[in-house]
């Protein structure tokens, strides 16, 4: 009975949450990028979606660290500088929100957003050398995904919207997007702490999940190295349509 008081002991639980931190460990490699926003959508069938997005913090950075230690030479320095302000000003506003806001709401509506991009840029698919996005657009689409990452860790659809269409290459987005939420997901620690999300059992069911999230990453780089540009940024329209489906259906349901 002092186990169940320590950790979660569901296997149902288990039996959702370790596919959800192999696919988070997948997207933050920079293989099936926004395939990590369905993480918090699969644990959430087992518990609350607070607690599942508390539960994946430290395991959020640990990969990061990992993250880091591969792309820490290939990012975008100047869209970096553009990005991380408004980033956090979506955590912030986040924060201030989150006893406000149902997440399964926001998940809705981050889902419907990003079928619609989606839906955009495979039926009207840009010419080649047209124009980047305008910086006003990412600013928004930054801001949320401050925002939407801070309430279920799903950031990566609202961000991809921006990035994507800027043609960096595989390796320079995947640098770029793991700097970018290695910064979001260290200023998330002090607020949602102070929201009270780390009691009960979170973090000791944390560290029982821990060893899946590197073998995650290790499939995602074993994956990411052997794929054109081409399939990379399929994969990635892959992820952000399942991702937004299952987001979609979360807020409807």
């Amino acid at each position: 009975m002092v186990l169940d008081t320590l950790i979660i002991t569901d296997p149902f639980f288990y039996a959702v949450a370790i596919p959800a931190v192999l696919l988070m460990g997948i997207s933050k490699s920079g293989f099936g990028v926004g395939f990590g926003s369905m993480a918090v959508p699969l644990m959430a069938l087992a518990v609350s979606v607070p607690q599942a997005a508390a539960i994946l913090m430290p395991i959020l950075l640990l990969i990061d660290m990992l993250g880091l230690a591969v792309f820490r030479r290939s990012f975008d320095r100047e869209l970096l500088k553009f990005m991380l302000p408004l980033g956090l000003l979506g955590t912030l506003i986040g924060t201030l929100l989150f006893k406000v806001l149902d997440a399964h709401v926001v998940a809705g509506i981050v889902g419907g957003c990003t079928l619609l991009f989606l839906a955009q840029r495979l039926l009207f698919p840009p010419k080649a050398g047209s124009p980047p996005p305008p910086r006003w657009v990412g600013g928004l689409l930054t801001v949320a995904s401050g925002f939407t990452s801070f309430v279920a860790h799903a950031g990566s659809p609202p961000i991809s919207a921006y990035v994507i269409p800027l043609r960096l290459s595989p390796l320079k987005f995947a640098a770029t997007m793991a700097i970018f939420f290695t910064a979001i997901n260290l200023a998330k620690w002090i607020p949602y702490a102070w929201l009270g999300l780390f009691g009960g059992n979170t973090l000791m069911t944390s560290l029982v999940l821990l060893p899946v999230a590197p073998l995650g990453v290790w499939l995602g780089l074993r994956l990411a190295k052997r794929i054109s540009p081409v399939l990379f940024y399929r994969l990635v329209y892959l992820g952000m349509f399942l991702t937004g489906s299952k987001l979609l259906w979360d807020g409807l349901h």
